[in-house]
C-alpha cells in the first residue's frame, strides 16, 4: 500500500480526506513540512502540503533523498514552492480549481459585512446596544467594482457583483474572452473603482500590486477586498493608508505574513507582528483566516482531485494538473 504523509493537518481535512481514501496508507502530521521534519515523510511514495508549509530547495532536497517521488499541493497556488529545485525530483500537481464559488462567495461575504459593518452592529447588540449610530453604510447597486485577475473565481465574483447592480471593470494580462467585461488598465481600474476585489496569483509582476503608489490613485472612499494571497497588498501601505483615512476599508482573507500565524489557534500568545496588530484593531478592517475555500464542496472536491493526482502519477497518466518549473 502506497504512503502519504499529510502535513499541517486539520480536522477537515482528515474527515474528507479519510472519506475520500479507499487505497493509501495516509500518515497525518499536524505540523507545516518544513526542512526540519522532512523525516516524517520516510517510506512514503507522496507527501501532501499545504499553501503555508517551507517547501524550498531544502525541504525538496531532502524529500528526494528519502525517496518521496510526488509532492500533492492540496490547493491552487503554489508560489510557496522552489520549482526550479524541484526539476528532476519531484513531480508537483496541485488542485486547479477546487471551488470558485467558495472563494468568490466569501469575497462578497466580507464585502458586504466591511461595508454594512455586520461585525461591529454584532458586538454592540450582544450588549443590547441598540444604537445606528456609526454603523451607516453605501448601497453597491450602481457602485464600481474593480476586479484584479479574471479566471474562474474572478468571473464568479463579477456575476455576483453584476447581480448586486454593479458596474464591472477589469484586469487581467490575459483578458477572458466574455464579451461584457470591460478591460482596462491598472490605473484606470485604481481611479475608477469604489470596490477592489483581488483574484489574481501571486508572481513577481502581481507582488505589491497594491502598494503605496495604487493607493495614491484610489478614491478615499474604496473598499478593498483580497481573498487571493497576502503579498498582493503592501501591508504597510494599507496601514499607512488607513491611519491617514486615505481609503475606506479593508476586507482580507489572506495576510502576507499569515504563515506564523493562520490556521492555528493564538489567542493565549501575544503577537508579535505589529501590523496585523495593527490592522485588527481598525474599525474599518474585517480580517477572516484564509477560510475563503472553507466549504463542503470544496473540500470534498480538494480531496477527490488530490487522490486523483496521485492515482494517474502511479498508473503512469497524463498529469493534466502538474505544476512545472517553467509555468
Amino acid at each position: 500500500m502506497e504512503r502519504i504523509a499529510f502535513f499541517d493537518a486539520k480536522p477537515y481535512d482528515k474527515a474528507w480526506f479519510d472519506k475520500a481514501n479507499t487505497k493509501y496508507d495516509i500518515r497525518y502530521y499536524e505540523s507545516r513540512l518544513c526542512p526540519e521534519n522532512t523525516k516524517l515523510a520516510e517510506g512514503c511514495t507522496a507527501v501532501c502540503a499545504f499553501v503555508n508549509d517551507v517547501i524550498n530547495a531544502k525541504t525538496i532536497d531532502k524529500l528526494y533523498e528519502l525517496g518521496v517521488k510526488v509532492l500533492l499541493m492540496r490547493c491552487a497556488g503554489f508560489n510557496n514552492i522552489a520549482l526550479s529545485a524541484a526539476k528532476g525530483k519531484l513531480k508537483i500537481l496541485r488542485v486547479p480549481a477546487y471551488s470558485p464559488y467558495a472563494v468568490a462567495e466569501h469575497a462578497m461575504g466580507l464585502l458586504l459585512a466591511l461595508n454594512r459593518k455586520i461585525p461591529r452592529a454584532i458586538c454592540r447588540t450582544r450588549d443590547f446596544n441598540f444604537s445606528l449610530v456609526g454603523l451607516t453604510g453605501f448601497d453597491l447597486h450602481g457602485k464600481t467594482a474593480g476586479i484584479i485577475g479574471t479566471g474562474k473565481i474572478g468571473r464568479v465574483f463579477i456575476d455576483i457583483c453584476k447581480g448586486f447592480g454593479m458596474k464591472v471593470i477589469a484586469n487581467d494580462p490575459y483578458p477572458a474572452e466574455i464579451n461584457d467585461i470591460e478591460y482596462v488598465s491598472k490605473d484606470e481600474l485604481f481611479k475608477r473603482s469604489d470596490i477592489i476585489s483581488l483574484h489574481c496569483p501571486l508572481t513577481h509582476e502581481t507582488r505589491y500590486i497594491i502598494d503605496e503608489d495604487a493607493i495614491a490613485l484610489m478614491k478615499k472612499s474604496v473598499l478593498i477586498v483580497n481573498t487571493s494571497r497576502g503579498q498582493l497588498i503592501d501591508s504597510e501601505a494599507l496601514l499607512s493608508a488607513l491611519n491617514d483615512k486615505r481609503i475606506g476599508g479593508a476586507a482580507l482573507d489572506v495576510y502576507e505574513e499569515e504563515s506564523s500565524l493562520f490556521f492555528e489557534d493564538n489567542s493565549d500568545k501575544i503577537v508579535t507582528d505589529e501590523v496585523i496588530s495593527l490592522l485588527v484593531s481598525r474599525p474599518n478592517v474585517i480580517i477572516t483566516s484564509h477560510q475563503g475555500f472553507l466549504t463542503e464542496e470544496a473540500l470534498h472536491n480538494i480531496a477527490d482531485v488530490t487522490l486523483q493526482n496521485f492515482d494517474d502519477f502511479l498508473q503512469g497518466k497524463e498529469l493534466v494538473n502538474e505544476v512545472k518549473p517553467n509555468d
